[in-house]
């Protein structure tokens, strides 16, 4: 599921879902590789990348749209440097994260050191991509959306911590309510 490869082929599944108005969610790395294809093949940014696995890939990286956090730019050993535990999220008024949550002031548990890279919110922004939940304390994009898309939504928190099989998590409901709706669609 890394590497390349694996990068390559959860972007191009991305992008499929996101063209056919598929129900789409994108949890951690899953809202990084749909910031990719959107500032791939949306914004024109060509070779829009995450910097995470510059080992693994052969191309320059134009656009380090995903990177690590602005304070870990420096560390050179990784080891227990994510972002851990439970963080603020403020969501914005008229998305379906918001619609899921029914509050504007989240808490939600992250695994992860690679943020969305705030030099290109403006042209994500431009183009149709919603910011749709933003730690303001760190000033990171917590959560994405797509304009008049069913359901796409990404999280780069964990919401798997949080779900259980007779308490779905709110953003887990929300997503399969559109997947039903989206099925109800085409039958």
């Amino acid at each position: 599921g890394f590497g390349s490869r694996g990068i390559e082929g959860k972007i191009a599944a991305v992008k499929y879902a996101r063209e056919k108005n598929i129900p789409f969610f994108g949890i951690c790395l899953g809202l990084q590789c749909a910031v990719i294809e959107f500032s791939r093949n949306v914004c024109n940014l060509k070779n829009a990348n995450t910097t995470e696995f510059i080992e693994d890939i052969d191309q320059k990286i134009d656009h380090p749209v995903i990177c690590l956090m602005e304070e870990q730019t420096n560390i050179v050993s990784k080891g227990g440097t994510m972002r851990l535990g439970s963080y603020e999220c403020q969501l914005k008024d008229g998305t379906l994260a918001l619609n899921a949550y029914k509050k504007n002031k989240i808490f939600e548990r992250h695994r992860h050191r690679y943020e969305v890279n705030n030099s290109y919110r403006d042209i994500l922004e431009k183009n149709g991509m919603i910011l749709s939940g933003e730690n303001k304390e760190l000033n990171v994009v917590e959560m994405i959306e797509i304009k008049k898309h069913l359901w796409f939504v990404g999280t780069q928190a964990h919401p798997e911590f949080k779900s259980e099989p007779i308490k779905p998590h709110p953003l887990f409901r929300g997503f399969i309510n559109a997947a039903f709706e989206f099925k109800q669609s085409i039958f």
